[in-house]
């Protein structure tokens, strides 16, 4: 296992995740239901869920694209993103 690599991704997804709105969710999720076992399950259920799927289109396309061009391309959807949800059509 590469812990550098193993780090990296772990500072890099925990501080893009704190106070998400995912978060938003599962406090709320846990305040309405009051099952916050339930409510952390699902949610981890969820994370691994799409983590293995980001991972798994993130291999493919590094065998055909070059990883700048994906980096590339990632910024400019958030760009993208940013501005809808600013002009309101998002």
């Amino acid at each position: 296992m590469d812990w550098k690599i193993f780090f990296a991704t772990f500072g890099a997804i925990f501080f893009a995740e704190l106070a998400d709105k995912t978060q938003l969710v599962g406090i709320g999720m846990s305040a309405k239901s009051g099952r916050p076992l339930s409510v952390w399950l699902g949610s981890i259920s969820a994370y691994i869920i799409v983590t293995a799927i980001s991972v798994l289109i993130g291999t493919t396309l590094g065998k055909y694209i070059k990883p700048e061009i994906i980096k590339y391309t990632g910024a400019a959807l958030f760009i993208v993103v940013g501005v809808l949800m600013l002009t309101g059509k998002l």
